[in-house]
């Protein structure tokens, strides 16, 4: 008996055209790498970076008018009590859980605006105004606080463990000035390519220090020349793996023969040290960055550096149309002139490091990676990660990060 028409058409195996291999069907969900990217307490590079200091605002966020701040998936409440001192701590009162963030700033400390409980920017319960004799007891009570320091120009807290607090580090390249040079410090995200606080992973724009090639692509050639034109020049590069990060050396021949040498790196903990790509002269690195890490989905940048006017580091910010800034654009213009911010924020609140093809130009990235991984080891195996230090008369760390011009 023969099969319907229909039936043998059916069970024949057709052919799938070669146009059509490769599609999205089927396409699994993408994955990354959280020992890299996930920063909470408790998780492997979350305890990495809480075994260093990290800026959490400007001087002057720290006020009689509390602030509250995030860092590291934590969320704390910065203020500057009347007698100028620096505090973070817990935003809800060790007593009832009332927010602090509505306190009322005072000389000894932060006073909590439901009973009134006092505490100093240590956390040390001061004064109980509604218990016997201001609290017999208040001696026993204790805010959760983390320690803060301030240096050129912006408040520094440790979130770690007490027993390993390193000493603040100081840097050469913001203590040793060129005639008329002083510094200055900007909260903007530079670098970061749009608003301060930039809505995806951390990791996202430190291995992008890495990455000189998207300076040609993206910065030069895709949507016009955003920096100078010696940037537009595809470099020659080599990255080399150094005692506090990974290292970026680009060489670019200039048509006059001229060999213009540009050095920059990632350091640890998230230091970004690249010198500006508007050369307006050649020397050493002239600022650094810090990445804040917010939490798994957002950060910014904090950057200290030697100006000689006022205001220009925040002329250092990219312009993605060569003109305009980030927020000045329209949302048509942010497509036809995307600038680091979409191309990081467009991988995903966390790239999909699983959906990768890594290629011969990203080998920095992969030395990046496999730096970090070796320090969360360190500290797994309850070692002391590099770029820690105990000493208070340590000196400043150098870098020789730079741009520079040789030949004829």
């Amino acid at each position: 008996m023969e099969e319907a028409p229909g039936i043998a058409a059916a069970r024949r195996v057709i052919p799938i055209a070669a146009a059509d291999v490769g599609t999205a069907y089927g396409m699994k969900p993408g994955s990354y790498n959280a020992a890299l990217t996930e920063v909470g307490a408790g998780t492997p590079m979350g305890e990495l970076l809480r075994r260093y200091w990290h800026p959490i605002g400007l001087a002057s966020d720290a006020s009689d008018v509390p602030r509250k701040v995030r860092v590291l998936g934590e969320d704390l409440i910065l203020f500057r009590d009347r007698a100028g001192r620096p505090g973070l701590v817990h935003p809800n009162c060790a007593h009832r859980g009332s927010s602090l963030y509505y306190g009322k700033v005072e000389e000894r400390g932060i006073r909590c605006c439901y009973h009134g409980w006092l505490f100093d920017v240590e956390g040390r319960c001061v004064e109980q105004p509604c218990e016997p004799e201001l609290g017999r007891a208040r001696d026993k009570i204790r805010q959760p606080w983390y320690p803060v320091q301030e240096l050129y120009g912006m408040v520094w807290a440790y979130l770690g463990p007490p027993d390993k607090k390193p000493v603040l580090p100081r840097y050469e390249a913001l203590e040793q000035f060129d005639e008329g040079e002083f510094l200055e410090a900007d909260d903007a995200s530079i670098g970061g390519g749009g608003p301060p606080i930039i809505p995806c992973n951390w990791l996202q724009h430190y291995e992008n220090l890495v990455d000189p090639f998207h300076v040609v692509v993206l910065h030069s050639t895709f949507s016009g020349t955003q920096f100078v034109e010696e940037m537009a020049l595809l470099p020659k590069v080599t990255w080399d793996t150094v005692e506090l990060g990974v290292r970026t050396t680009s060489i670019r021949e200039m048509p006059d023969g001229k060999i213009f040498r540009r050095i920059s790196q990632a350091g640890i903990p998230t230091l970004r040290i690249i010198p500006s790509p508007r050369v307006g002269k050649f020397g050493r690195v002239e600022s650094l960055g810090w990445i804040l890490p917010i939490d798994d989905h957002h950060f910014r940048v904090y950057v200290a550096g030697r100006v000689s006017e006022r205001g220009a580091l925040a002329k250092m910010r990219s312009r993605p149309d060569g003109k305009r800034l980030w927020e000045d654009l329209s949302e048509a213009e942010h497509q036809r002139y995307p600038g680091d911010y979409e191309a990081m924020v467009s991988q995903g609140p966390i790239a999909r490091h699983s959906q990768e093809h890594l290629a011969t130009t990203d080998r920095g990235i992969v030395m990046l990676r496999r730096f970090l991984q070796q320090q969360v080891a360190r500290v797994q195996a309850g070692e002391d990660p590099v770029g820690v230090s105990f000493d208070p008369e340590a000196k400043p760390v150098a870098f020789d990060a730079g741009n520079f011009l040789e030949g004829r």
